[in-house]
């Protein structure tokens, strides 16, 4: 009831369904907004937090996922939001993306991430949002570059951002909208 009640609220104050992303952590309601709100569902987002509901899993093992990313696009799913140390792993000592980011890239899903600046300084690992990559992550630099790699090898349609004046400085410094 809750998922409708807030595309009804989107409808009565006249807001158009390209100008609303609904998000959950829930597929249920992501699957319910494709299905009974076409218009508003298509942009609907999955918040994926599989990482922690299911034992073992694993951004580069995808049999340790609960969906496969085109069982994810056949469901209808088009966009996918998991946090930033899902979509990249370290090569050689350089960022790259994860076998995650790859799989969703390929099966045609938008990704969107979360959350820049939530960390603090990022010296001497930089904690939740850089597990993944934390063996490089000596100083606040490795913001930016986690952001390059993210938009411009994995793909990213979107960064959510505690502080986004690190956002729109680089999607300034490299010519994004």
């Amino acid at each position: 009831m809750y998922a409708q009640k807030m595309i009804d609220d989107y409808k009565a104050a006249g807001i158009p369904p390209a100008d609303v992303f609904p998000q959950s952590f829930n597929l249920d309601d992501i699957l319910y907004w494709i299905k009974a709100e076409p218009a508003f569902g298509a942009q609907a987002v999955y918040l994926d937090d599989s990482y922690d509901t299911i034992d073992g899993w694993d951004p580069m093992l995808p049999a340790t996922w609960d969906h496969s990313m085109a069982d994810l696009k056949a469901m209808g799913v088009n966009y996918i939001a998991p946090p930033m140390w899902v979509l990249v792993t370290l090569k050689d000592g350089r960022i790259v993306p994860s076998v995650y980011a790859t799989e969703a890239k390929a099966a045609g899903l938008k990704i969107i991430t979360w959350t820049l600046e939530r960390s603090g300084p990022l010296a001497g690992g930089g904690g939740w949002y850089y597990q993944s990559i934390k063996d490089a992550t000596t100083d606040d630099s490795m913001a930016l570059q986690l952001l390059d790699v993210l938009a411009q090898d994995v793909g990213v349609v979107g960064v959510f951002s505690d502080w986004p004046a690190t956002v729109a400085f680089y999607a300034s410094c490299v010519g994004l909208p």
